[in-house]
């Protein structure tokens, strides 16, 4: 039963992929339709402010959103280029206002919701619950899941900060220029000016599609930096003459290996990027936040509390993504070079594995056999003296 000392069961500061995904799976739970759910969003969320892509083996509750999806991926670097078929995965694409818009007439029908629009400006943990102070009042109950964007004093002589960085444009053409049966996954083929950098394309028709130039390093570009990239693509690469901007969109997803707290006090759950669920080594989070949710939900459902293991994370990848950061930090352009030995030297679907951390300690093995030790036995030194590589 409710408890009457609490205005909420569940308190979620934040509308966006983390909070939205966890209200989700909360009003999907038939064991917790008695809870009460107050999710605070500061903003409107009726923008189509970002896109989301991931590869998934089963279905999914968002598949009938999903913007479309594939069944090959293209892998292209100076030497080498394939396109691998995919047998188990696929390969989705949603859009930010496609699943804003979904989840929230989802939360629509379930009276045990309420949404009020207002910014949290703390959150405090109490005897045997947490408070919320906002610009709309203050609001009390038994847990909290903070998904708002975590605030970090930088440690530089001991952890790694790198962005994954990028400008994008969808782009209508007059003739034929994409196969919408491939992903350009990583076009590694452009000049790397010493850091990780390379063009992925999202084919939504043979005239349609999105053009993104993405860097993995330390600091934004001007703007200018990334639309020359995606102009000498568009005209050098695919010898386009003319074509039509349709949208933009533009995005720094941080990328680290210092120490993000899955909690914040007996009754503060962290979720989203504020809790790690950005993969550092790559920057894909949606479907670590889908896991994430399912999670919690499955153990607030079984035993009224969050898990002991507010994760399922293993951590030998969390070392395996400090030690391709560090390099990524000191010498960002042989990041091509191990990309490139990875996909020439293992089935795709146990690089996709890995990456979703689902791999054996043999299949870690296999994968880190296969690209030259050179650059990760310096980074191992690095991380044993407790101190980043640099240049």
């Amino acid at each position: 039963m409710p408890d009457a000392a609490f205005d909420y069961d569940y308190l979620i500061a934040g509308g966006g992929a983390a909070g939205l995904s966890l209200a989700y799976y909360l009003v999907q739970e038939p064991r917790l339709r008695d809870k009460r759910i107050l999710l605070l969003e500061p903003e409107a969320k009726d923008q189509n402010d970002r896109t989301w892509s991931f590869w998934t083996e089963k279905p999914t509750p968002f598949d009938g959103i999903a913007v479309r999806e594939w069944r090959q991926l293209a892998f292209r670097s100076p030497g080498f280029e394939q396109i691998f078929p995919l047998s188990r995965y696929r390969y989705q694409t949603i859009r930010g206002i496609d699943f804003y818009r979904f989840v929230h007439a989802v939360l629509a029908a379930a009276p045990q919701v309420t949404v009020v629009r207002a910014s949290v400006e703390s959150l405090e943990n109490t005897s045997g619950g947490v408070t919320a102070r906002t610009g709309a009042g203050s609001f009390a109950a038994r847990y909290a899941f903070d998904s708002r964007p975590p605030k970090l004093t930088q440690r530089p002589d001991k952890y790694r900060y790198l962005l994954q960085h990028f400008i994008g444009w969808e782009v209508e053409t007059e003739q034929d220029a994409f196969d919408p049966a491939t992903v350009e996954f990583m076009d590694f083929r452009g000049a790397q000016h010493h850091e990780a950098r390379f063009i992925y394309v999202l084919p939504f028709a043979p005239r349609r599609a999105l053009v993104e130039y993405t860097l993995f390093s330390g600091r934004l570009l001007p703007d200018e930096a990334y639309e020359a990239a995606l102009r000498d693509y568009l005209t050098n690469t695919l010898g386009l003459t003319s074509y039509r901007i349709v949208e933009r969109e533009q995005g720094a997803i941080p990328m680290t290996d210092h120490p993000l707290p899955l909690r914040d006090g007996a009754h503060i759950i962290n979720l989203g990027t504020r809790a790690g669920r950005a993969k550092p080594s790559t920057g894909y989070a949606f479907q670590r936040i889908q896991q994430h949710s399912e999670h919690l939900v499955n153990a607030l459902a079984s035993t009224g509390k969050p898990p002991r293991r507010l994760t399922t994370d293993q951590p030998q990848f969390r070392l395996f993504d400090t030690l391709l950061l560090d390099i990524m930090q000191r010498r960002g352009e042989t990041t091509r070079d191990i990309f490139t030995e990875l996909f020439q030297r293992n089935p795709l679907e146990r690089m996709l594995d890995f990456l979703d951390e689902k791999t054996s300690w043999r299949e870690n093995f296999l994968i880190l056999n296969s690209v030259t030790s050179a650059p990760f036995l310096r980074s191992i030194r690095h991380v044993l003296r407790g101190r980043p590589g640099v240049r």
